[in-house]
């Protein structure tokens, strides 16, 4: 259990919360493990079988604290909220421009670069870090292939278009991340490109995992200044599909999931036996290494990055926020056209 930035992490199995006065109290076992006053905490996250008192929803729901459900591997099952806030008419403008192909079509264009830019920064600092020449120059052509995958993402000419050369690019920046691991650890951490659901091999399950908290997160910052997390510009609307969720976290996937997964596995904070593998062919992870993913995603998170575009340090855990914001301030016409979160 971990509180950091206002979230509440509960992962211990059969963990009990519930309602005690203005708190929240979480037992295991009958034995009280925490206890968070209520205006400490803005969400609640549980990861697999975590039971909740109905007390304790209905007062989330009332304070306006998001209650999340996770799988045990961090997959969003449902997220329980009090009463839709925010404001209509800044939903009214985002409904108006995802009807507007151009405007549908700029934005998709503005996160798709940022999502280029930000993998290809990985692969060109990895480079410049390898030991191995033949690492280096792997990553080194990778690079330049998404260099050229940038001025293709300019030209597209409709949505379709352009989600060809995401998938292009995406594609070969996954064939060169082995590149990017200790050559040691290679054959347990090796992946053959992206496989999602389900994961099919420890890196892919890694990051999947980092993943799921990073769309919440976005999910969140968009909730959080009043856009609709379902309605995006690049990915299709479909049932109980957060495309707007999904759009943001793009440009974030590289530097705040994908380096981080890197780290624990060069490390060796994450090892080989920290998965195991179910019926079917699906890997996940342990109970343990998840707790130390979570651990390092909310470290990670409280590092201070400086914003290319206000040129202002901040933990990089608020910049998803700051983005939703510049990406309400587009939909409502108060910006030329979105900028995304470039790393540097």
């Amino acid at each position: 259990m971990h509180t950091i930035q206002n979230t509440l992490y509960v992962m211990t199995p059969n963990s009990y919360l519930h309602l005690e006065n203005d708190t929240l109290r979480v037992d295991v076992e009958h034995v009280k493990k925490l206890q968070v006053p209520l205006h400490h905490l803005g969400s609640v996250v549980c990861l697999g079988n975590i039971m909740i008192s109905p007390a304790l929803m209905h007062r989330c729901a009332d304070e306006g604290i998001s209650l999340v459900l996770l799988s045990g591997h961090g997959r969003f099952k449902a997220r329980l909220e009090g009463p839709v806030s925010g404001n209509i008419l800044l939903r009214q403008a985002q409904h108006q421009q995802a009807g507007d192909l151009a405007f549908a079509l700029e934005t998709a264009r503005a996160i798709i670069a940022g999502k280029i830019k930000n993998s290809r920064y990985v692969l060109q600092r990895g480079a410049r870090d390898a030991n191995d020449d033949e690492d280096a120059q792997t990553l080194r052509a990778a690079a330049e292939h998404l260099a050229a995958s940038l001025r293709a993402a300019a030209g597209a000419a409709d949505l379709d278009a352009l989600r060809g050369v995401e998938g292009d690019a995406a594609k070969t920046y996954f064939e060169a991340m082995p590149a990017l691991v200790r050559r040691d650890v290679r054959p347990a951490f090796g992946m053959n490109g992206r496989s999602r659901r389900p994961p099919r091999d420890r890196f892919n399950a890694l990051i999947s995992f980092l993943y799921s908290m990073l769309m919440n997160d976005c999910r969140s910052a968009l909730e959080a200044v009043g856009l609709d997390p379902q309605l995006g510009f690049l990915h299709a609307v479909r049932p109980g599909r957060a495309a707007l969720a999904l759009d943001l976290m793009e440009e974030f996937r590289a530097i705040a999931a994908d380096r981080l997964a890197l780290t624990l596995v060069n490390r060796g904070q994450i090892g080989e036996n920290d998965f195991h593998e179910r019926e079917g062919g699906a890997i996940q992870m342990e109970d343990d290494a998840r707790r130390t993913v979570i651990v390092a995603y909310q470290e990670r998170k409280q590092e201070e990055i400086t914003h290319p575009l206000l040129d202002t340090k901040m933990p990089l855990g608020l910049v998803p926020m700051l983005q939703a914001r510049l990406l309400a301030r587009t939909v409502r016409g108060e910006m030329e056209g979105y900028l995304p979160f470039l790393a540097k």
